[in-house]
């Protein structure tokens, strides 16, 4: 595959992973929505349905890696690292571009939530201690991810456990043939291990897994003329990115060690 066929797959795909991810976790929080208050099950399920169908999309184009966590890890265990600039790249943008959809999409549901005064109180008054502490904005968690509970190593090792879970099952189970990026059935394997991390390890820190997927969106958050948006919560955002890429390269270790 050429540099570009992996820039435009990687691109088109993480936009639309995040289109769909962050959508329904604006589906799920925005007042005005249909689906407010579907809850937890919905939004682990709809991450996994948005990874398998961007992964479906892009497979032929750029193996669909859409993660750099995953690219992280098969360059690892391949010793290849030539083209892991172009995928960060396109992860990256398509990032960013999904996020903006979400904004679109969304657009009139955002200005409802935000300027409805029993959701943000006062906007005069400083944000308050939440769900993702003192400096996060009351809709940062459709864009990116926060702790429930701020405690830096075990939000950092709840991110590289929960990484390295599935960036072992893609190299154990969903590589294809070339072994450059996700098989078809791979795909659907994928998509159930992303719910299932989700289920089992997201309670703590939202299972960002992918530092693509946060800090991309995230930016996005910070750029948008959203009122009354508060803050990124730029303090917490390298976890998110330091966690998984450190949980790929513990997968690749361990499949390298322990699988070939």
């Amino acid at each position: 595959m050429s540099s570009a066929d992996i820039f435009i797959g990687e691109t088109v795909g993480t936009a639309v992973l995040i289109l769909l991810g962050g959508g329904v976790v604006a589906a799920v929080s925005l007042k005005n929505s249909k689906a407010r208050g579907a809850g937890w099950v919905a939004i682990t399920f709809g991450w996994g349905f948005a990874v398998m169908t961007a992964v479906y999309m892009t497979s032929a184009l750029s193996g669909a890696h859409l993660n750099p966590a995953v690219t992280v890890g098969i360059a690892i265990k391949d010793g290849t690292w030539a083209n892991v600039p172009v995928y960060l790249a396109g992860q990256f943008l398509g990032a960013m571009i999904g996020a903006t959809l979400v904004w679109v999409v969304y657009y009139g549901q955002f200005r409802s939530h935000l300027t409805d005064q029993e959701i943000i109180g006062d906007p005069a008054d400083k944000p308050v201690e939440g769900a993702h502490g003192a400096t996060a904005g009351p809709v940062l968690g459709i864009f990116s991810t926060g702790p429930e509970i701020r405690v830096a190593w075990q939000n950092l090792a709840t991110e590289i456990i929960a990484t390295a879970v599935l960036v072992l099952a893609v190299l154990t189970q969903g590589l294809n043939a070339e072994g450059k990026g996700l098989s078809t059935l791979g795909a659907l394997i994928t998509a159930f291990v992303v719910v299932g991390i989700g289920l089992s390890l997201g309670g703590p820190t939202g299972y960002a897994i992918n530092p693509a997927r946060d800090l991309g969106p995230r930016i996005v958050h910070a750029l948008l003329p959203l009122p009354n948006k508060g803050g990124s919560d730029w303090g917490y955002a390298w976890i998110p990115v330091v966690g998984p890429l450190a949980g790929g390269a513990l997968a690749a270790g361990v499949y390298n060690v322990a699988f070939v």
